[in-house]
């Protein structure tokens, strides 16, 4: 990997995406506006999918950082979207609990299911499956989180075949 630093351009924000960013800066005080970041991010990625080089320099911008601060805080937590995702990003937890309990082999499942490899994205652009860190839902295990928002629990192959088909009418219906 190249040590040369690279100089990213920041994007340009719109006027809506900079009126939702100043509603979140608003509730710190003045001089703790990089508190917002974890929000501006989640509204970057909202609005694009995904949150790249050049939004986290807008977002540095935006809110006096140093641009390494804001990726450091993208890289830290498995929510922000560092590439393109395909419409349902599926999160499977491999921590040991879950691994003890199938999380490898769920995660194993989907990947044959979907022919692909965990970290990658379906040729349609439908399905992106990631191996993820605790959900905290040890309890459930396997459990697995789809787009950022829907746990899912105690997911056998046959919920996790059930779960794939169900996700795959949905897009269906959104292409007809």
């Amino acid at each position: 990997m190249s040590t040369e630093s690279r100089t990213v351009e920041p994007m340009v924000l719109s006027e809506a995406t900079l009126a939702r960013f100043a509603r979140e800066v608003a509730k710190y005080p003045a001089d703790q506006r990089q508190s917002a970041v974890m929000a501006c991010l989640a509204i970057v990625q909202q609005e694009q999918g995904w949150v790249s080089p050049a939004a986290e320099r807008a977002v540095a911008d935006y809110l006096g950082m140093a641009p390494i601060a804001v990726h450091e805080v993208t890289t830290f937590y498995n929510m922000y979207n560092q590439q393109p995702v395909g419409r349902f990003k599926l999160n499977v937890c491999t921590n040991l609990p879950c691994q003890l309990r199938d999380g490898a082999k769920a995660l194993q499942y989907l990947a044959d299911k979907l022919g692909i490899r965990p970290g990658e994205t379906t040729a349609d652009g439908t399905f992106t499956l990631q191996p993820c860190e605790c959900l905290g839902a040890c309890a459930d295990a396997p459990v697995m989180l789809v787009n950022d928002r829907h746990m899912c629990s105690f997911m056998t192959t046959e919920r996790l075949d059930q779960l794939v088909d169900g996700l795959r009418a949905t897009a269906a219906e959104g292409q007809a």
